[in-house]
C-alpha cells in the first residue's frame, strides 16, 4: 500500500501560489510570484534531495502539472535529483481537459477522484508525492487521502493570492512528526494526518 506524502511552500498568511516564479501562476492578478526564491539555501536544498530520493510515483495537480511539464523535462543532468525523478518515474495527472500530455511517463486519472487515488495507492510499493497542487491536496485531505504533509513555512506575508486552508476547507488534525528551521527562517514541518479535530474545554479551577 502506497503512502501519499504532500509537499506544500506557504507563506505566513498561508498563501502556496506561485512560489517559484514571477509568472508561475499570476491567476487573479498575483503579482508576488517567487517569493520562495531569496530563502533558499543549503538546509533547503538538503531537504528537497531528501524528499526527492523517496519517492515511487507523483501525483500533481492540473496547474502543477503545466508548471513542471515546462520546466523539468528541459533538465537533462541525470546528476539532478529533481528532474531525474521526475522525468523517469510515472506521473498521474486528476483532469477532464488534459488529453494527450507531452511528458513521458504520464497518467491522466479521468475518473471519480478518490476511487482512482485509492487505486492508485493500492498498486504502489512507498512514496506517491504531491508537489504543490494546494487545491488537489485540499481535496484528497477531504477524502482521507493523505498520509503525511510536509509544510515549509516562509517567513514572509504577502496579503493576496491562493490559500492553502481557505474557508469551508474540511477540519484535520495532525500529528507532528519532526522538523528544523533552516538558516533562513523557513520552518520544515512534517506531519501526519490524524483523523478530525478532537475539541475540550479549558475550565476555571473549582476554587475559583
Amino acid at each position: 500500500m502506497g503512502k501519499l506524502v504532500s509537499t506544500l511552500f506557504v507563506t505566513l498568511d498561508g498563501v502556496y501560489q506561485a512560489p517559484g516564479g514571477p509568472h508561475e501562476d499570476t491567476r487573479g492578478g498575483f503579482t508576488h510570484g517567487g517569493w520562495s526564491f531569496p530563502y533558499a539555501d543549503e538546509d533547503f536544498g538538503r531537504f528537497i534531495d531528501e524528499v526527492f530520493a523517496r519517492p515511487r510515483a507523483f501525483l500533481l495537480g492540473r496547474r502543477t502539472y503545466d508548471i513542471f511539464s515546462t520546466f523539468w523535462p528541459k533538465v537533462t543532468d541525470p546528476a539532478d535529483p529533481v528532474a531525474s525523478k521526475l522525468n523517469a518515474l510515472p506521473k498521474h495527472v486528476p483532469s477532464s481537459t488534459l488529453k494527450d500530455p507531452e511528458w513521458a511517463g504520464t497518467t491522466v486519472l479521468t475518473g471519480d477522484l478518490a476511487k482512482e487515488v485509492t487505486a492508485l495507492k493500492e498498486r504502489t510499493d512507498g512514496e506517491i508525492q504531491v508537489h504543490g497542487s494546494g487545491a488537489l491536496v485540499r481535496s484528497l485531505l477531504g477524502h482521507g487521502l493523505v498520509d503525511s504533509l510536509h509544510l515549509l513555512t516562509f517567513p514572509v506575508v504577502l496579503g493576496a493570492g491562493f490559500r492553502l486552508f481557505p474557508e469551508g476547507a474540511v477540519p484535520t488534525a495532525f500529528r507532528h512528526a519532526g522538523g528544523s528551521v533552516t538558516s533562513t527562517g523557513v520552518s520544515i514541518q512534517t506531519y501526519e494526518v490524524a483523523g478530525r479535530p478532537e475539541y475540550g474545554e479549558y475550565a476555571l479551577p473549582e476554587n475559583a
